[in-house]
Formats: structure tokens, C-alpha cells, sequence
């Protein structure tokens, strides 16, 4: 029977466990500058036994900022950082993917110089983002400004720069990218009618508003090889001013057209709060049917439900994403049946190694 300890292929790569750490930003980055640094190599190196690691989002250009200390890959120091990481983590014997984000919308007017997000249209999310006052330096949860909307040639510019970021993570060693897709971030909010009221090519009909994600994923997967790209989606979440009855529909057809062009995966974002709406099985089965690529699926995963959808052939990785924080030997711990330790939730976002890499493997035998 297949289950979370029976090893994967991905693309090129053979993952020995079908465990993965899913992206979480934890703003960790040396200042000014966002930049990777050596106690983020330290961090997920710790956690390099996981059947693949995707990284917290990372910013492709200045204008994809939305929160503060994200990393970027945009810059020549972006990449030497995020090289120190790649070379920490193989080091380890591990595989990991960059995650490829713009925010949108999602962003605040600190970050741009004009003090406009930009976005498919100009509509509010009704949402806030973790911002560091630079007067007192603590970090803070704030208010998204209405954004402006993108032209149709700055599209275009935006497209270039997710295929540029792409080329600076192979050059930073990464195995593989995961374009940010999911969660209301932009090319989220091109995908919906509720964030999404152009009239040019990239709005109206399904097929127009599904006409950046593939363009993003043929540039991308043109760059470094669709067998090196994944994208992450979030169908079933529709927070941030996203909610759309279309947006399965919308999904599928979408699905089809990375069917096509060949991406090594899909990565649903699910609903993680205990009263969240679940992911129907039916939707399940009809993305098995419109895409034949790996799944991965992440959404307050434990053990037993990840081995239960892997088993089912539902899924074929389970990324966690808060057990990894307090569990750099998570893989272990679960494969052995160990306790797991709990996170500190006010350390997630900012500060130094306490709550981010000082986190102990258990040691011993059955510990």
C-alpha cells in the first residue's frame, strides 16, 4: 500500500518520501535589501529530510512586495543568499523549490513608490498584511490600500519577470520552481470575477481570465522546463474579497491548459481553520481527469488523513506546514511514531533563531 514513506518521482527528481515542508513565510531576511542569509540556510537545512521542500513566497520583482522581510530573487544579492540556502539544504540530501509570488493586491503603500498595489482591477480586498513600523520596528497587521490596475503591456512586464525570477533560481541552485498561484495574490485575482473586471484579453470570459496563469506557466516552464515547474491554487478559499461560483469551473479548464503544457505539479492550498468548507471528492477526482501530473495537496494535514489521501491516489505528496516549524525532524518523528512539539506563535513573523532554528531534532533511538 502506498503511503507517506513510500518514495515519489518528480520530474527529474526521486523524493524518498512523499513528505513535504509547504511554503511559509517567516520574514527572516537580512536588511535592507530582503536578502537570504545563513540563518535561513541553517533553518531548512534542519529540515532537509522532508521529500521536498518548497520555500516561504518570494517576491519576483520590488512591485510583488506585500509584506515586510520577504525575500526576493530579483537581485544579484538575492541569489547569492538564496545559494547559501540551496547549498545547505543539498548538502543534507535534500531537494527544494523556490516559490515564485506577487502579491497584487495584497501589499501596502509603503512598498510601492506611487502608494499603489497594483492588481487585475481596482478593487479592494478587504484584507490586511504584516508590515514593520519603521518608527517603533515591531511588526503589525495593516490595512490594504485600493490598488490601481495593471495596463495591459505592464501584464506583459509582469510575465517577463516571473520568467526572470525563474532563470535567477536555477542560477541560486534551486531544483525547481512553484509559481504562487493560490490564495488571493495576483495571478489568484486574475482568475476571479470578484477581483477581475477587465475588458482587454485578460478579463471577461473564462478563457481570457485564465489567460495570465498560462502565460506565466509557459514562461516560466519555457525558462527552466515544465518538469522543474509547479504552481500552487486555492479553489476552495475565497477570503480576501475572492469568492467566485465559477472558480472550480474556471480551476479545471485552467488545469487543462497546464495538462498541456506540461507542469510536473498542482499544489492545492486548502482551508486549514477548523470550521473551513472541505474539498469535495468529486473535485478531486475531476482534476485526477483534467491533469495527469503529480498532486500535492496541504490543508491541516496529520499523519493519518495524509496517508489516507495518498493512499486513495488522491494525492501524491502531503505538504505540512506548522508541524515542520517546531519539528525540523518531522519525517522522523511521524515515521516513528514520536510526540511532536509545539510552535510559538510570536515568533513566527520576524526576529532572530529563537522560534525559527533553534528548534531541537529529538536525540536517541525511538526518542
Amino acid at each position: 500500500m502506498t503511503d507517506l514513506f513510500t518514495p515519489v518521482t518528480l520530474g527529474p527528481l526521486t523524493l524518498p518520501n512523499r513528505i513535504a515542508m509547504a511554503p511559509m513565510t517567516r520574514a527572516r531576511t537580512t536588511q535592507p535589501g530582503n536578502v537570504p542569509n545563513v540563518m535561513m540556510a541553517e533553518y531548512y537545512a534542519q529540515r532537509a529530510s522532508a521529500g521536498l521542500i518548497i520555500t516561504e513566497a518570494t517576491q519576483i520583482s520590488p512591485q510583488g512586495q506585500g509584506y515586510s522581510f520577504t525575500p526576493g530573487i530579483h537581485t544579484p544579492e538575492h541569489v547569492a543568499g538564496w545559494k547559501l540556502v540551496t547549498d545547505a539544504v543539498h548538502a543534507r540530501g535534500g531537494r527544494i523549490f523556490l516559490q515564485l509570488w506577487h502579491v497584487g493586491r495584497m501589499s501596502h503603500e509603503s512598498f510601492h513608490a506611487d502608494g499603489k498595489p497594483v492588481a487585475p482591477s481596482a478593487l479592494s480586498p478587504d484584507a490586511q498584511v504584516w508590515v514593520v513600523n519603521p518608527e517603533t520596528g515591531v511588526g503589525e497587521m495593516v490595512d490594504c490600500p485600493l490598488p490601481r490596475a495593471l495596463s495591459t503591456a505592464e501584464i506583459k512586464d509582469v510575465i517577463e519577470d516571473f520568467r526572470r525570477a525563474a532563470a535567477n533560481a536555477r542560477e541560486a541552485g534551486f531544483d525547481g520552481v512553484e509559481i504562487h498561484g493560490a490564495n488571493g495574490y495576483l495571478i489568484d485575482e486574475f482568475l476571479r470575477r470578484s477581483s477581475n473586471h477587465r475588458t482587454d484579453e485578460y478579463g471577461g470570459s473564462q478563457k481570457n481570465r485564465i489567460r495570465f496563469l498560462v502565460e506565466v506557466a509557459e514562461a516560466v516552464a519555457g525558462e527552466i522546463g515544465a518538469e522543474r515547474t509547479g504552481i500552487r491554487m486555492s479553489p476552495y478559499i475565497t477570503q480576501r474579497n475572492m469568492a467566485d461560483d465559477e472558480i472550480i469551473e474556471v480551476m479545471l479548464k485552467a488545469s487543462r491548459e497546464l495538462e498541456r503544457i506540461g507542469l510536473v505539479y498542482i499544489h492545492l492550498s486548502e482551508a486549514d481553520w477548523d470550521d473551513a468548507p472541505q474539498v469535495p471528492e468529486q473535485f478531486r477526482h475531476d482534476l485526477r481527469a483534467a491533469y495527469t501530473g503529480r498532486i500535492i495537496v496541504a490543508g491541516k494535514y496529520d499523519l493519518a488523513r495524509g496517508n489516507a489521501i495518498v493512499s486513495a491516489g488522491l494525492a501524491d505528496i502531503v505538504a505540512f506546514g506548522r508541524p515542520f516549524i517546531a519539528n525540523p525532524d518531522l519525517v522522523r518523528r511521524y515515521r516513528e511514531d514520536l510526540p511532536l512539539a509545539e510552535f510559538d506563535g510570536a515568533t513566527l513573523f520576524g526576529g532572530d533563531e529563537k522560534g525559527y532554528s533553534d528548534y531541537p531534532a529529538l536525540e536517541g533511538k525511538g526518542a
